[in-house]
């Protein structure tokens, strides 16, 4: 057997939108990984449809190239803070990482936050400036950035030390020079050999690995992925997994061994100390489990996760359409559902409410929860989604809750606009300065409550030019009432469909959310009022016919385009006593309680309290 190669483990970690998976590309065609000719998508590591559509990476995956005689495990992690529970995770697998920063937007919220879990596990990053030839590059700026965070985020003296290369991920070039805008990404592969150590391999001990990711696949059933951190195994080897005190979960045999080759998984016989693999066989082994040689008893340290801050009600689909556009409507599919998503995302945590037909779901942000209702929908799934809300804690006796840090660069004409908003919604201002180009960066602390439904009218108040980062920061003192949404909304009082003519007369109440022919039942929001306060409406009134012919025309009826919300806007936009119903084809918006009788007695009593 032909001796295996030496090894080098890193993940590249950033800001969402910086240009990781876009690098992961070129570093795929520049080693040799796709021939010359091999048609392959665009950013092909975002294999999701959900990552395709919305250009972002969700989940954390595994690949691997070979540079000169070396194999260089890269992971592309996720820049999104909601999806933060897998980027620590990825971190215990590597032995190095490529941090990248937009030459223009510099160190942001998420930057930090994936900066300070790397020095925290004592890695050394290697500094890449991408996107150099953006027209508003401010590199010397950027680098002066970089350095002021490893300051502040505490690293030693050698993590300060960082090399930095000057990269074009899209054009495929990273350069010692910054203003070099030419060649090839040989200099990143030399530093990579170079900067990262080679995995401490402990050959000649017992075989140990801890899970750090799980999927599924239809024919080798659940697949544990990780990194071999003693030992060698063989494929049909004797093993067992522990969980995080030690105590046994379940014995097996190592049925499958898969390594990563590009974006393949291919068969081993054999895998060693140091290497990133996928493993088949067990059936109840997790997560931050540890899969070890029988013999083994003490479990290897697995990074503790940072709690969920938010959560939301998924509940069973009880409106009149419930069964018409969905396949998976029952409590058990639901319940099913969420346990296998929460048995591979440990970020989420899920509980089932006392009648059993609704589960509480617990989750980083409005994103990661947002992208688990979409993918059930796509999946067949019909839902009912309350309003998210946040999770409080008692600390010393005092009420308190999640905190986020907000970074926003806007146009300066609506910064004062976005200040005033944000005030309102007991957030704090920490810093403001100019960005350069007629922008303004201003940093706040603010309560995570106070942002739920807040994205679109800060993209509505900076004319769609603002760009808004938040970050989970820690807990802090309760900060009080925080008002919510200013109008009431217009509830369908009948059940049927929507009529031009009726629609026609109540466009003066306020903005429609629905069209001609919609289908439409008693206790469906329809529209949001321009007063405060709730409206019933009869969105079926039709014209009343008489003998005389009408001489204009008046006839001709013209209706404003309605709103029509995505899920997430959805999400955002309801109230406390109202729910989004998602069905594969629909988003309909619905009080929680259909029936006007029910909606004033649970009025009467909340004044009451």
């Amino acid at each position: 057997m032909s001796a295996p190669l030496p090894l080098r483990n890193i993940a590249i970690i950033a800001h969402v939108d910086h240009g990781k998976t876009t690098l992961v590309d070129q570093l795929f065609r520049q080693s040799g990984t796709f021939r010359d000719n091999q048609r392959i998508e665009e950013r092909a590591m975002d294999s999701n449809d959900l990552e395709k559509e919305r250009g972002i990476t969700i989940l954390a995956k595994c690949t691997s190239v070979e540079w000169e005689g070396t194999r260089i495990n890269i992971v592309d992690t996720p820049g999104h803070a909601d999806f933060g529970g897998e980027v620590e995770r990825i971190l215990s697998m590597v032995d190095g990482v490529i941090l990248l920063v937009d030459s223009s937007e510099g160190a942001m919220p998420q930057t930090k936050f994936v900066t300070g879990k790397a020095l925290a596990l004592g890695l050394k990053p290697i500094v890449v400036v991408n996107k150099v030839d953006r027209p508003d590059e401010r590199i010397q700026e950027v680098l002066d950035e970089v350095f002021d965070l490893f300051v502040s985020l505490d690293a030693t003296d050698e993590q300060c030390d960082f090399p930095v290369l000057y990269a074009s991920g899209r054009n495929g070039y990273a350069n010692e020079d910054p203003n070099l805008r030419e060649g090839t990404l040989t200099p990143l592969f030399k530093k990579i050999v170079e900067h990262v150590p080679a995995p401490e391999a402990d050959n000649d001990g017992p075989f140990k690995f801890l899970v750090t990711l799980l999927d599924r696949d239809n024919f080798l059933g659940r697949i544990l992925t990780g990194k071999v951190q003693s030992g060698t195994i063989k494929v049909n080897g004797p093993i067992h997994a522990l969980d995080n005190d030690g105590k046994l979960v379940e014995t097996g045999r190592a049925s499958k061994l898969l390594a990563f080759r590009g974006l393949e998984r291919v068969p081993v016989e054999e895998a060693r100390a140091g290497d990133i693999i996928s493993i088949a066989g067990l059936a109840e082994a997790t997560v931050s489990n540890t899969i070890a040689d029988p013999t083994v008893t003490e479990p290897l340290h697995a990074q503790p996760i940072d709690p969920p801050t938010l959560s939301m009600r998924f509940a069973v689909n009880d409106s009149p359409m419930a069964g018409r556009e969905g396949t998976k409507v029952t409590s058990r599919m639901i319940r099913d559902r969420l346990e296998r998503e929460a048995e591979s995302n440990v970020a989420i945590k899920v509980t089932e409410s006392a009648d059993k037909d609704s589960f509480e779901v617990a989750g980083r942000g409005e994103l990661q929860l947002g992208v688990l209702i979409e993918t059930m929908r796509r999946e067949g799934f019909e839902l009912g989604i309350s309003r998210p809300r946040v999770l409080f804690r008692e600390e010393g006796g005092q009420r308190t809750e999640p905190y986020e840090t907000v970074v926003i660069d806007v146009d300066d004409e609506h910064s004062g606009t976005v200040i005033d908003k944000m005030a309102l919604r007991k957030a704090e201002m920490t810093d403001m300065r100019p960005s350069g180009g007629g922008k303004t960066r201003i940093t706040f602390t603010a309560p995570s409550r106070g942002l739920i439904g807040y994205h679109g009218e800060f993209l509505s108040d900076t004319r769609g030019t603002g760009i808004m980062n938040r970050l989970f920061d820690s807990y802090g003192p309760y900060k009080g009432a925080i008002e919510g949404r200013q109008n009431g909304v217009l509830i369908s009082n009948c059940a049927g469909e929507a009529v031009g003519y009726a629609l026609n007369s109540l466009e003066e109440r306020g903005v429609l959310f629905v069209r001609p022919q919609d289908k439409i039942y008693e206790g469906m929001i329809i529209g949001e009022n321009a007063k405060p306060d709730d409206l019933e409406v009869n969105p079926m009134k039709s014209k009343q016919l008489t003998n005389f012919r009408s001489t204009g025309k008046d006839d001709a009826i013209r209706l404003t385009p309605p709103r029509i919300m995505t899920l997430e806007q959805a999400i955002a936009y309801i109230d406390d006593d109202e729910m989004v119903e998602v069905t594969p084809k629909s988003i309909r918006l619905r009080k929680a309680l259909l029936d006007p009788h029910e909606r004033k007695k649970a009025g009467r009593k909340k004044e009451m309290a």
